[in-house]
């Protein structure tokens, strides 16, 4: 879902005379749960992203925005460490661009080991200018769980158009419908105090809601669910990068932590009828999100050549 968000919020053509346009928490901790990393672990299973990988420079961003990016995926590589397996991505997959220049993009995708509850990790950046002499910059990072578990997703997304104004959106994406199952409702987002990340946030005068025109994309997030543009007015780059280092930094870490404890390495009872729903759900999601998002945007950003390769690559994954 993670490019799905990304091309919801944008419309955008490939010829440059087109127009651009773009439409703190109470801690959390857990007495019982279960670490995913092991003593034992492979020597193979401890490599990391591709050593010639772009994706960890994040280059278009702020130092704060960037440094939330590497932490996030520092954090998860290192806690789910025995489950990944290395990025096996073709180096013309990992990084790409347009034959122009004017569109870059990184990928990292690590799938997991078969014993695993974890399905694969997926970060990205995109940097695109704009006709206007700006640019767009788009950094991702989505965790996905298989059907031996029906605990939530990860996702965390930071879209930025000018130096003063950011989208932001994390959620942990449920997988059951809520109105059905409580306890699921209860454990995952009621408990963990969720909504008062979200609150918080919301608190600062420079954000306000976001409301994205895409209703797949608002029907498959959470309740919890902080969607919301941070605007800082002109000329106040400064005050956009310190909200990002003082308060969505936090929270984005503290919502991925809960995730890794709570979701990634906590154990669900999940019935072998139940696995067979969840690995049809989890389908269908994966299946927007190449078809009717990347298949019909990549093309328009990178080309009918580069766009074809990367889809290839990530039809394998998902």
């Amino acid at each position: 879902m993670v490019m799905a968000l990304i091309f919801s919020n944008l419309s955008f053509h490939s010829s440059p005379s087109r127009s651009f346009s773009l439409p703190l928490s109470s801690s959390y901790s857990l007495s019982h749960t279960t670490s995913c990393n092991s003593s034992s672990t492979s020597p193979g299973l401890m490599n990391h992203h591709h050593p010639r990988s772009k994706l960890m420079e994040f280059p278009y961003v702020s130092a704060p925005h960037r440094n939330l990016m590497v932490d996030i995926v520092s954090k998860v590589e290192a806690h789910l460490s025995s489950s990944l397996l290395p990025c096996t991505l073709p180096q013309d997959v990992e990084y790409f661009e347009n034959e122009s220049g004017t569109a870059q993009s990184a990928l990292l995708v690590r799938s997991a080991v078969p014993s695993s509850q974890i399905d694969f990790i997926l970060g990205s950046w995109l940097h695109c200018g704009l006709p206007t002499g700006g640019a767009l910059n788009i950094t991702s990072f989505s965790g996905y769980l298989n059907s031996s578990t029906d605990a939530p997703n990860f996702l965390v997304e930071l879209i930025q158009s000018s130096p003063t104004s950011m989208i932001l959106i994390l959620d942990l994406p449920p997988r059951k419908d809520l109105v059905l199952h409580d306890e699921y409702l209860k454990t995952f987002y009621e408990d963990t105090l969720l909504d008062d990340k979200r609150k918080h946030l919301e608190k600062l005068v420079e954000v306000k809601p976001y409301f994205t025109s895409s209703l797949y994309i608002r029907s498959v997030v959470s309740p919890t669910a902080i969607m919301v543009r941070i605007e800082t007015g002109t000329d106040e780059a400064e005050q956009l990068e310190e909200i990002v280092r003082d308060h969505v930094s936090p929270i984005a870490k503290e919502v991925l932590q809960i995730w890794l404890e709570l979701c990634a390495c906590g154990k669900r009872e999940v019935e072998q009828e139940e696995m067979i729903a969840l690995a049809k759900r989890d389908k269908i999601t994966k299946s927007k999100t190449i078809e009717i998002d990347l298949g019909s945007n990549l093309p328009r950003l990178f080309g009918e050549v580069a766009a074809a390769r990367v889809l290839e690559s990530l039809k394998e994954v998902y």
